[in-house]
């Protein structure tokens, strides 16, 4: 999963009525130390650089498939988290920039770039509200991925900004979790063999669901806010494989490519399911 998660204009389960309702954003959420997170999960921004830096392009399988030419490419990463990803592609050539919510994400992917040796511009914001200077259509490449597009309650406004940072003829990648893993399959078992699989899910569900960010794992698990798991909670909605396809077309998107991939980590794991799908799509 992307290290980064965001809720935008999410609604209190508790306030659904026919009268739609928004709950503010959880940027308070975002603002909590998530750099202590990241030291936990990939060491210090030096030595995680140490590691990317020997080969870059294996941090960014399988999405290097779907962003075409990378070296000397304008390439912004919306929620990039850490930066792994961004660094990643600016060490293949590539002129990166992230937006993200986090001030503590920004530190980190701002110490990863620089012990990378790689030029990093990154802008601590909501995706949604942006400031104007970026929404100038100069993106060669825009891409977001894994865990985010359950965290916008409307995907309308989140295209529409694709198409404001994209370039005429530029590239949007969304990488994520496939629907019918996420919203139709219950899984249980560690291992391939004791593996098991059930349809319990209802894939046309619209509900809200209360979740805790996936960066919380690697919180500390004592000392006020941080460790106490309180505050790390958002509403998720989980999208169709229509939904999706479907918003990024009517913002004006071209699709261009709708892979849907299976465990890729294994031959025989969760075989026969899909786990993760790229949508590639273009602007006119």
């Amino acid at each position: 999963m992307n290290e980064h998660e965001q809720a935008s204009n999410a609604t209190n389960p508790a306030d659904q009525t026919e009268k739609h309702i928004v709950v503010p954003s959880s940027e308070e959420l975002w603002n909590e130390d998530t750099y202590a997170a990241w030291t936990t999960r990939f060491g210090t921004p030096a030595e995680a650089a140490a590691k990317l830096m020997k080969d870059p392009a294996a941090k960014l399988y399988p999405l290097l498939n779907y962003l075409g030419e990378i070296r000397g490419k304008k390439i912004i990463n919306l929620m990039g988290s850490s930066g792994m990803k961004a660094v990643a592609l600016g060490l293949l050539g590539a002129e990166v920039s992230v937006a993200d919510f986090s001030e503590a994400n920004a530190r980190y992917a701002g110490e990863l770039a620089e012990a990378a040796g790689v030029p990093l511009a990154y802008t601590v914001s909501d995706v949604l509200n942006l400031p104007e200077e970026l929404l100038n259509h100069t993106y060669d490449t825009v891409f977001a991925e894994m865990g985010i597009v359950h965290y916008f309650t409307d995907l309308a406004p989140f295209m529409d900004t694709v198409c404001q940072l994209l370039t005429p003829g530029g590239r949007f990648v969304l990488r994520d979790f496939h629907p019918v893993t996420t919203k139709l399959i219950s899984s249980k078992g560690s291992t391939a063999k004791v593996r098991k699989h059930k349809v319990s899910g209802d894939y046309f569900d619209t509900a809200l669901e209360e979740k805790k960010v996936s960066y919380s794992k690697y919180l500390p698990a004592s000392g006020g806010a941080e460790g106490d798991g309180k505050n790390s909670v958002v509403y998720w909605r989980r999208w169709t494989l229509g939904e999706i396809v479907t918003a990024a077309a009517r913002s004006g998107l071209v699709i261009r490519e709708l892979a849907e991939e299976p465990n890729l980590s294994s031959d025989i794991y969760d075989k026969g399911i899909p786990k993760t799908f790229a949508l590639v799509a273009e602007t006119m």
